[in-house]
């Protein structure tokens, strides 16, 4: 006699349908919780905000200490500190732009920009 454990021949694509069964007579459809339709998450308008508010707070603090830093190196309270503040808050906006347009994605690949309105216009008159 051996003492080896034979491993049974196990079909992989019959597991996954008997546990898709399973799940789907326990009432837990699995697949439908995983967001199947390839949209966005529900919160994923809430992480983009937190994403660009917080990149532009943060452009705009590292323009504060950086400004700070030299008034208090050069000595010339409070001038170095406004203008970096100006370019941090600048930094930020470009920043929160670029951001957002990155984050853009078309519904449909395959659909075209639509044409302006104005070349419309200039046909029917």
């Amino acid at each position: 006699m051996s003492t080896e454990k034979q491993e049974p021949s196990v079909d992989r694509n019959d597991l996954g349908s008997r546990l898709d069964e399973m799940n789907h007579r326990l009432g837990r459809d699995i697949k439908s919780d995983k967001n199947g339709s390839g949209g966005p998450p529900k919160n994923a308008g809430m992480a983009m905000g937190l994403r660009l508010a917080s990149e532009f707070v943060s452009s705009i603090l590292v323009g504060f200490l950086i400004g700070y830093g030299v008034d208090w190196f050069v000595g010339t309270a409070p001038w170095a500190m406004i203008v970096f503040l100006i370019f941090g808050f600048a930094s930020g906006v470009m920043n929160v732009i670029r951001s957002a347009n990155s984050m853009q994605t078309p519904l449909d690949p395959s659909v075209k920009d639509l044409p302006d309105d104005d070349e419309e216009d200039e046909d029917r008159y």
